[in-house]
Order: C-alpha cells, then sequence, then structure tokens
C-alpha cells in the first residue's frame, strides 16, 4: 500500500523524497603544466586554493541533475604546481509531496552534500596518482554557504 491515514487525515506517502538515480563524473581534468620541473623544487607543501559551486537543472518530471563543480588550484613559489577540476554529477528524483519552496534546499544542499564525500575521494586519488601530496578536501558546510548566499543577495536587492 502506498499511501494510507496516519491519523492527521494527510496521506501519508511510502515514497522516499529523494532518490539517488545516478552518480557519475561529467568531466575530469588534471593537470601539471610546470612538470617535470616543478618536482625538482616540490619541497614545500602546495598553497592550495579551492572554489565549489553547485549547479542544479530541472530535467522534467521531478527528476534534477545537480553537478557539483571542484577546481584546486596548487601553486609553489608562485607557480603552478597543478589545477584539477572536477564536474562530479547526480541524477535525482525528488518526490511530487515535497513543497514547492523545500526544493531549493534539497538540491542546493542535500544533492551536494551526497555528492561531496564521492568527489573529495576522486581528487585525493587524482593528486596521490599525480605525484603530489595527496590532498583530502575537509567537509564543506552547503547549508551554511547557501544563508550566506541568501543574506548576500538580501543586501544587494
Amino acid at each position: 500500500m502506498a499511501a494510507d491515514d496516519n491519523g492527521s487525515g494527510i496521506e501519508a506517502d511510502d515514497t522516499p523524497p529523494l532518490i539517488v538515480k545516478a552518480q557519475y563524473i561529467k568531466d575530469l581534468s588534471f593537470e601539471i603544466p610546470g612538470a617535470p620541473e616543478i618536482f625538482r623544487r616540490l619541497n614545500a607543501e602546495p598553497e592550495i586554493e579551492v572554489e565549489i559551486n553547485v549547479q542544479p537543472d530541472d530535467l522534467g518530471d521531478g527528476e534534477f541533475e545537480v553537478v557539483l563543480l571542484v577546481e584546486v588550484r596548487a601553486t609553489v613559489d608562485d607557480e603552478t604546481a597543478f589545477v584539477a577540476e572536477l564536474k562530479y554529477a547526480g541524477l535525482f528524483e525528488l518526490n511530487s509531496s515535497i513543497p514547492e519552496e523545500y526544493i531549493g534546499s534539497i538540491l542546493l544542499v542535500e544533492c551536494p552534500r551526497i555528492l561531496f564525500p564521492f568527489a573529495r575521494n576522486i581528487i585525493a586519488s587524482a593528486t596521490s596518482e599525480s605525484g603530489m601530496p595527496p590532498l583530502m578536501l575537509q567537509p564543506i558546510d552547503f547549508n551554511a554557504i547557501v544563508q550566506a548566499q541568501m543574506l548576500q543577495g538580501a543586501g544587494t536587492a
């Protein structure tokens, strides 16, 4: 039985609110532009810059693709040691009973939260296999990022 009365007069739906239908590497690029010379000067840990973005796309019929973009640039003595760019995506299905006002939060917070550990592992593996020091990205609070963007948007409106 898919729905029943939960005592509140509202029918309960047994369908999960969020279904992960697929996860995949959409694009991956790893470059060491200064190789092999950069390895001769790699005496210290590289300085790391990380940029993370989320791109949701409504595919219709309750399906969404959410792409987690991770860009990492490492420098040693102002020279680029490596550049890693990853687009890690998930295909998600949202239950039609989810109120419209919650969909943005699910796509910008919950979906990236599901994808991030896999993206972090891919970056760690790529850096390790490249001969560079392995890079383990720190956990990201996607909710805090969305809240900050909302406050910034409210301040500029």
